[in-house]
């Protein structure tokens, strides 16, 4: 019966919420792009509170516009070409100026109705022109850097779109964007490989002898899965001290909080691979993830 109910609530919430975001042709475009390429984070935006929700989509679609720049190109000039025209795009957001790029669009309606701060829509910019430049990490503390620059600005922007500040929240979610990142690294591992970048950072490579050979022809030796263990437990740790501050706030916020279901999942599924980062079944969807989303929403 409980399960009956969850389904019928959870296809009622998406038909609600898929009908209101495709009211016009560029809130539209800003759903499929998510949807096409971060299906996790689409379903967990589909869940925000209404107010927010379409602000959502149109930062997560500006986080992948910049985020897929240095898959779509061979030339690094191109690369900082592309970077420049949204920089110079979002400047112009700034000074009232209308764009014609459909997530430009959104993303303006977005900082007129939520007074979104320009300087975590450029920090989404820079930290990957930064990446694409020196795309090699030193350290571990490099990658964690990297993955709040990346990753963390997209929960300020909501925080600040819901007109929540509070520097409590504020750390938790940067515990969040941190795990994120990191579990976005490790999840790239595979996809990365064929093109020769090498993501993991140089500190952990050295300290468990694993050469660049190792990571392209896809080893599970020992010392590989002892690197990517490490990885995980970094961004495991994350994830619990997000959660841990998360239990102190108020239900207000908690479906800022969601992709703690997709990113516990990824962690449970890559130790039962014994973190072996190259194993099929991590590249595979899980069906049950709507339900768990919805529940946690429900639930929390």
């Amino acid at each position: 019966m409980l399960i009956r109910k969850c389904i019928k609530e959870l296809s009622c919430r998406f038909v609600q919420t898929i009908n209101c975001v495709r009211k016009n042709s560029t809130g539209k475009y800003c759903l499929e792009l998510v949807r096409k390429h971060d299906f996790e984070n689409y379903l967990c935006t589909l869940l925000l509170h209404k107010n927010i929700r379409r602000t959502g989509f149109a930062v997560r679609a500006f986080n992948i516009e910049v985020a897929t720049i240095q898959d779509q190109i061979s030339d690094m000039k191109i690369g900082e070409m592309r970077f420049k025209f949204w920089e110079s795009s979002l400047n112009e957001i700034y000074q009232n100026k209308i764009p014609k790029h459909p997530v430009l669009i959104e993303l303006y309606t977005a900082t007129k109705t939520h007074k979104l701060s320009i300087i975590y829509l450029k920090r989404l910019i820079s930290s990957r022109e930064n990446y694409m430049l020196n795309s090699s990490l030193k350290t571990v503390e490099d990658l964690e850097t990297y993955a709040e620059n990346s990753v963390s600005p997209v929960y300020y922007l909501f925080l600040e779109a819901m007109g929540i500040k509070d520097m409590k929240v504020d750390h938790a979610v940067s515990h969040l964007g941190k795990c994120q990142g990191i579990i976005n690294i490790i999840r790239g591992i595979p996809f990365n490989t064929k093109s020769g970048r090498i993501s993991i950072p140089q500190d952990i490579l050295s300290k468990y002898k694993v050469s660049y050979e190792n990571i392209i022809r896809n080893s599970s030796e020992q010392n590989v899965r002892d690197a990517i263990y490490e990885l995980a437990s970094r961004a495991n740790s994350h994830l619990m001290k997000a959660k841990n501050l998360e239990k102190k706030e108020n239900k207000h916020i908690k479906s800022i909080y969601l992709p703690f279901v997709p990113l516990h999942i990824y962690l449970e599924k890559l130790r039962k691979a014994d973190f072996n980062v190259f194993d099929k079944k991590l590249q595979e969807r899980n069906n049950l993830l709507p339900m768990k989303l919805l529940w946690r929403k429900i639930v929390s």
